[in-house]
């Protein structure tokens, strides 16, 4: 996931500089591009950590799903105040405190395991996830200026593969390392200090891979700090919280934001559920680690897709190249939740193909022509993000009653309103 500026089709104003000329930081796009790589697999990770905490905890699939609520929420919470507080530090130094945030929700797992409680556990995320918020609002608009103007749905798409390279890495070897128990006994047939000593042990794995994760955030914070003061030309500005909401008053701003909200959600909610889906005996019956690997398959599928799709943003209509995605994602979960199999598995793997392009889509879209009140844009879609907590809540409470075919409706809902919205904004902003 992530978020772009301004894409003026007839100007070269900058959302940062004053006067429209890029940002002076030769090879700051190596250091983006490591940001979405971060953030990206920190977020994938949660797609491995939620069945096992369903087993410890032996959770509904709603209660599962709370996982992604308090992530996802922190998107709510802390993305308009994070844009502020960028603003007021700058970007570099913003970047290290989202990621020193990061690596103390990591260190967060620790308590969480030997505690062996669930709200611990959620707490823990909440925290991670308010640094990853931090990160990708310095993320966001600065690849949007390191290029022309020009190639911003492109550059962004470019980028937004970086980010699917993470989703594509952590949950394979996260599979490993979290799914791999070889424990003999389930949480259900435990109670008593008996379960807490279970799942103190079994949630050691979690804890491991957590602390591997702070001590990188650690040494990439170390580095970014070191070139604080190399950004040059960096301006914000200065808006009220009323001003910078104003900006939803916008339809193409408000409708493409909503679109961002639903996006991330459908997202959200096929990757949370994807190895309980894989795991049924009328799909691919697979064990829970080899389930979890597939995942890979998932957001690879989205890393494929914005390579091809950087190349196809600069001699296709965004906005039609959007609804054509969103119509194929929705053919995909039809045809997943009408057949069984290798048919029904791998035909909703590859909605993470049709997922590639929209993020960076919708968000150019929305955001095109807002010039120096980008940052304000970045808050609010952020904000959008949290979508990612509602809908797979949603999908959660659906799957516990209709099954996880069934809920599926949720997200293909979600996918039409966005082909609705490549449709509504497949000219340029004016």
């Amino acid at each position: 996931m992530a978020l772009a500026p301004d894409v003026a089709t007839s100007s070269d104003s900058n959302p940062i500089t004053e006067e429209g000329s890029q940002i002076d930081a030769p090879g700051l796009n190596y250091f983006v591009f490591g940001l979405f790589f971060i953030f990206g697999g920190i977020t994938s990770l949660n797609d491995v950590i939620i069945p096992k905490l369903k087993e410890l905890f032996t959770l509904t699939f709603f209660e599962a799903s709370l996982v992604q609520f308090w992530f996802f929420i922190a998107y709510a919470v802390v993305g308009i105040p994070g844009a502020r507080f960028v603003k007021r530090i700058g970007y570099m130094r913003g970047a290290v405190v989202g990621l020193l945030t990061m690596m103390a929700g990591c260190l967060l797992f620790i308590p969480a395991s030997q505690s062996a409680i669930f709200g611990v556990f959620l707490f823990a995320y909440f925290i991670l996830a308010t640094g990853v918020v931090l990160v990708q609002i310095v993320a966001n608009p600065l690849i949007s200026l390191l290029g022309p103007v020009k190639t911003t749905h492109s550059r962004l798409t470019f980028a937004q593969a970086f980010n699917s390279l993470g989703t594509t890495i952590f949950p394979f070897f996260g599979s490993i390392l979290i799914l791999g128990s070889l424990a003999s006994v389930t949480a259900a047939e435990l109670s008593g200090t008996e379960l807490d000593a279970y799942r103190t042990a079994e949630s050691q794995a979690i804890v491991n891979g957590y602390l591997g994760l702070a001590a990188a955030l650690v040494i990439v914070a170390g580095a970014v700090w070191f070139f604080r003061n190399r950004l040059k030309g960096e301006n914000h500005e200065e808006t009220s919280l009323a001003e910078g909401m104003s900006l939803l008053k916008r339809p193409r701003f408000g409708y493409g934001a909503a679109c961002i909200f639903l996006y991330v959600g459908a997202e959200v909610a096929i990757g949370s559920f994807i190895v309980n889906y894989l795991m049924q005996s009328d799909v691919l019956a697979l064990p829970e680690q080899e389930a979890g690997k597939l995942i890979a398959l998932y957001w690879g599928g989205a890393l494929v897709g914005r390579f091809i799709g950087s190349g196809l943003l600069r001699i296709v209509s965004p906005g039609l190249l959007l609804a054509t995605v969103a119509i194929g994602a929705i053919t995909l979960i039809t045809i997943s939740a009408n057949s069984t199999g290798t048919l029904a598995g791998y035909s909703l793997l590859a909605v993470g193909l049709m997922n590639s392009i929209m993020f960076p889509t919708i968000f150019s879209l929305a955001c095109e022509k807002l010039g120096p009140r980008a940052a304000d844009g970045s808050g609010i879609i952020n904000v959008a993000i949290a979508g990612g907590a509602i809908i797979p809540a949603i999908y959660g409470a659906m799957a516990d009653v209709t099954g996880l075919a069934g809920a599926l409706f949720v997200p293909a809902l979600c996918y039409a309103i966005i082909a609705g919205f490549g449709v509504f904004a497949r000219n340029p902003a004016t």
